[in-house]
């Protein structure tokens, strides 16, 4: 088995080592996995999964220190934001517990024609088999909380397999749940490199896929499934938000700021794209790259920082290049444009980039907000609706007709009403389509998908006449 050292994106210190896992070993897991399922005297009662999640949830608040810090130190992701991720995981598990009850059947009606005379029948909801995780960097803890918690407490074993930059967060949250009781062939991790990590998201053995990461990997892997086998992907978007003539600008821009700047705009819904009526455009513009100059980029560790490094060294001169493009030509830069250091870039505002650059067309995921005008609803939908990403909108207005129309016209899957493109509480729906992705996740909506109705059809031999 290989070992390597990771690395802290911030200053490159050692932060761990890992063991790589080869092809036999991911075969391993795969058929523990099966074997677990396939052997029904094995698989987990409601009442223990209630009891091992319910340990899990307290085993995270009482190593609370421990998790923030590993994964600050490995993702890069400032303390402050760490430490609301991990609530979040906390709650998640809460949801999980919650949704268990919540899995239920239905009655299907019978003794409707004479086909169906002396029949009863109902649903109820199965496992669908072993699921494969497949997550990505920019939330360490709370991603592996959505995709490995619903599985288990859904009674499916689960194979995760964690980003190769931020592997300690998942390995110890796996060690967590052995401790609360889970036995160990319901929840393995594997290290892997992507060309496992595709053998183990295509195995015939795999019910479930779960993937985080990019449109190119993810749609590949959907395309390899085994027959039979379901998804749910998470891709990228391009959160285009619309601030409208009347909007409160001394409301809107604080919101703008914390989303497009968030975890150094490393997250799927970032706010990338605001088109802001030609009214109100500039003040709003300047009003923004004020108070993204003014933030406190640097070291995650420290509480204080507000922007940590992107998570790579050849990401932070992406951004930089990127960046460079749009200025050179025409876009004008408000703030920041410029690398702080080889993992730091500066929060940058752009007003007006040409619609063919590369941040006015892909997914910057960087700390780089674009400004641009418009004049009339329909011109602002056009170009928001212009790229081949549908997720997570906004619309700033104080106009509840102006606001549905948005709603209504806007392509994504949710749109939020004053407030940033990446709100988010972890039972609600949230997931992306076209390149954005396919299916959804939340809690309870990644339980639901990890299991299947099954029918129960009762034939009675006394007739009833009532």
């Amino acid at each position: 088995m290989t070992t390597v050292e990771l690395l802290s994106p911030y200053d490159g210190r050692k932060v761990g080592e890992v063991s790589i896992h080869h092809r036999k070993q991911v075969e391993e897991v795969l058929e523990r996995a099966r074997a677990v399922f396939a052997d029904r005297s094995k698989w987990l009662t409601i009442p223990q999964r209630v009891e091992i999640l319910e340990k899990f949830q307290k085993l995270l608040e009482s190593n609370q220190e421990r998790l923030i810090q590993q994964a600050v130190a490995e993702g890069g992701k400032p303390f402050l934001d760490t430490k609301a991720e991990l609530l979040r995981a906390i709650d998640g598990v809460r949801i999980a517990i919650r949704t268990i009850p919540q899995l239920l059947g239905r009655e299907i009606p019978m003794n409707l024609n004479e086909a169906s005379m002396r029949r009863m029948a109902y649903t109820f909801r199965e496992p669908v088999g072993v699921v494969a995780a497949i997550s990505a960097f920019n939330h360490p803890i709370n991603l592996i909380i959505h995709q490995v918690i619903p599985a288990i407490a859904s009674g499916c074993p689960v194979v995760i397999k964690p980003a190769l930059t931020t592997p300690l967060s998942c390995l110890s949250l796996v060690e967590l749940l052995y401790e609360a009781g889970l036995p160990k062939d319901w929840c393995q991790a594997v290290v892997c490199t992507n060309e496992d990590a595709e053998f183990l998201a295509t195995d015939g053995r795999v019910s479930f896929l779960s993937f985080i990461g990019s449109a190119k990997v993810g749609w590949g892997l959907r395309s390899k499934l085994a027959p039979g086998a379901d998804c749910a992907l998470e891709h990228g978007g391009v959160a285009p938000v619309v601030v409208e003539a009347d909007a409160n600008l001394e409301e809107a821009v604080p919101l703008l700021v914390k989303a497009g700047f968030y975890h150094a705009g490393q997250v799927c819904v970032s706010v990338q794209r605001v088109y802001a009526h030609e009214s109100l455009a500039k003040k709003l513009a300047e009003e923004m790259a004020l108070k993204a100059g003014k933030l406190v980029v640097g070291d995650p560790v420290n509480p204080k920082t507000e922007v940590g490094p992107l998570i790579s060294h050849s990401e932070c001169q992406r951004v930089s290049d990127w960046v460079d493009e749009a200025v050179k030509k025409g876009a004008k830069l408000l703030c920041g444009g410029k690398k702080i250091s080889d993992s730091c870039y500066a929060p940058t505002v752009l007003w007006n980039p040409p619609e063919s650059v590369r941040v006015s067309t892909e997914e910057v995921f960087g700390p780089v907000v674009c400004v641009y005008t418009f004049e009339k609803p329909a011109e602002a939908v056009r170009r928001a609706n212009s790229l081949p990403f549908c997720f997570q909108a906004a619309v700033f207005t104080n106009r509840i007709d102006v606001a549905h129309y948005y709603v209504k016209h806007l392509r994504a899957t949710a749109v939020m009403v004053n407030d940033h493109t990446a709100f988010r509480v972890d039972w609600m729906p949230f997931g992306g389509r076209m390149n954005s992705g396919l299916g959804l996740g939340g809690i309870p909506q990644s339980m639901n998908h990890m299991t299947f109705e099954k029918m129960f059809v009762l034939r009675t031999f006394l007739e009833d006449k009532t």
